[in-house]
C-alpha cells in the first residue's frame, strides 16, 4: 500500500525516510543514481535490507547528570535498532549522522565490536567508582544483530568477571540466550532485567514494533528469568492512549502470574522527529482514531506533542493521566504487584588489569 510517501513496509515500523533538518538545515539531494529517482517517484522499496557499519569509538561508557532518571551511566552497544518501534524516543539520534530517524534508524545500524575492550579500559582506571550500568536505554542490546555480534554478551561476561552491576532493558526474548550467565550474575546481585511489554496482541505489536519479540514470547521470558532467580521487571512502556491502554490491567495481571518482581508504566513520549513519524504511522494504521490519540496525548502534555522538561517528561498531567494512574494502581493492588527498586551490589567490584587479569591488591 502506498500513498504519496506513506507506505506499509512489511517488517518495518516507519513508513518513510523522513529527514531531520535540525542539525544541517538542508535536505539531501539525489546523487544521480536511478534508485534515488525511483524512490522519489514510487516511495522506498517494499523490502529494505538491514545494513550494519562497524563503529570504533574511543570510549563506550556514557555518563549523564539527568535528575529524573535512576542511573548515571549507560552503554549502547549499537546505534539504531532493527526492532523498528515507531514510538522509539532514540530515533532522533540518527539525525546526528545525517540519517533519517525514520527508515534509516531501523535499517542502517552501527555496531561497536570493541565495546567490552573499551569498558575494560574504563574499569581499569584508578579513579573509577562503580555504579550500575544501564543497558538498553537508547537502543535494544538484544536486537537481532546481537545474535551475530554478541557484543552484549561480551560486556556481561566482563561485568561478571570484575563484579560490576548492570541493568538490562529489552523487548527481546533473545536475552534468554544468556540466562546461565545472568544466573551467575544474579547470585552476586549484579544484574536486573526489564522486559518492555506494550500490548498482548501480536498483530498490533507487529505494527508497533515489527521486529521485536511477540508479547507471548516476552511474557514467557519474564517467567523463565524469574524461575532462574533473576530479578525481572515488567515495563508497560509506552502506554499509547486509545491504542494500547486497553491492555494495561491484563499486562499487570499476566506479569504477576509470570513471576515479575515489579511492574511500572510510562506514557508515550513523542520527542522531536518521533512526533511526525508517529502521526504518519497513525494515519496509515489507525486513521479512524488518529486525531483522538493525538488529542489525548496533547491533553497530558500541556497542549504539546511532547513535554521535554526534567521531572515533567515522565509525569503526564490532567484528567487522562490521572485515570491511567488510577487504573494502574488498582491493577497492581489486585495482582499484588508494585513498582519497587531492585537493589544491586557494587561491593564485589575489582578493577581489572589491562592484560586481562584481575587486580587483587
Amino acid at each position: 500500500m502506498s500513498d504519496a510517501g506513506r507506505t506499509i513496509l512489511k517488517g518495518r515500523g516507519a513508513s518513510s525516510s523522513a529527514q531531520s533538518l535540525r542539525f544541517h538545515g538542508i535536505e539531501r539531494e539525489c546523487d544521480g543514481d536511478w534508485r534515488d529517482y525511483m524512490e522519489k517517484l514510487e516511495g522506498p522499496p517494499v523490502k529494505l535490507r538491514t545494513h550494519v557499519v562497524e563503529e570504533h569509538p574511543k570510549s563506550i561508557l556514557t555518563f549523564n547528570t539527568s535528575p529524573d532518571i535512576g542511573f548515571d551511566r549507560s552503554i549502547n552497544a549499537y546505534r539504531g535498532c532493527e526492532h523498528g518501534c515507531i514510538y522509539c524516543f532514540a530515533r532522533p539520534t540518527h539525525a546526528y549522522h545525517d540519517l533519517s530517524p525514520g527508515l534509516d534508524f531501523e535499517t542502517r545500524l552501527f555496531a561497536k565490536p570493541q565495546a567490552a575492550a573499551l569498558l575494560r579500559q574504563t574499569f581499569a582506571k584508578s579513579g573509577y567508582k562503580p555504579k550500575p550500568i544501564a543497558m538498553g536505554t537508547n537502543t535494544d542490546p538484544y536486537q537481532p544483530i546481537e545474535k551475530r555480534y554478541r557484543i552484549t554478551r561480551e560486556i556481561l561476561e566482563l561485568c561478571l568477571e570484575v563484579g560490576h552491576p548492570v541493568t538490562i532493558t529489552t523487548k527481546s526474548d533473545r536475552v534468554l540466550a544468556d540466562i546461565e550467565l545472568l544466573k551467575k550474575m544474579a547470585k552476586r546481585d549484579l544484574v536486573a532485567v526489564a522486559l518492555s511489554v506494550t500490548s498482548l496482541d501480536a498483530n498490533l505489536s507487529g505494527k508497533l514494533e515489527p521486529r521485536a519479540a511477540s508479547p507471548a514470547k516476552r511474557m514467557a521470558a519474564i517467567s523463565r528469568l524469574s524461575e532462574a532467580g533473576i530479578p525481572v521487571h515488567c515495563s508497560i512502556s509506552p502506554v499509547i492512549p486509545a491504542i494500547t491502554d486497553k491492555f494495561l490491567e491484563e499486562i499487570v495481571e499476566r506479569a504477576s502470574e509470570c513471576g515479575a518482581w515489579s511492574v511500572g508504566w510510562i506514557m508515550l513520549r513523542l520527542t522531536n522527529e518521533v512526533a511526525p513519524l508517529f502521526r504518519e504511522w497513525l494515519e496509515v494504521h489507525f486513521p479512524d482514531r488518529a486525531q483522538k490519540v493525538m488529542n489525548i496525548v496533547r491533553d497530558m502534555r500541556g497542549g504539546r506533542d511532547n513535554e521535554p522538561n526534567f521531572h515533567a517528561r515522565f509525569n503526564p498531567k490532567g484528567v487522562w493521566a490521572d485515570l491511567f494512574r488510577a487504573r494502574f494502581r488498582a491493577a497492581c493492588r489486585r495482582s499484588g504487584l508494585e513498582k519497587r527498586k531492585i537493589a544491586l551490589s557494587c561491593d564485589s567490584f575489582t578493577a581489572p588489569r589491562l592484560d586481562g587479569q584481575i587486580q587483587l591488591l
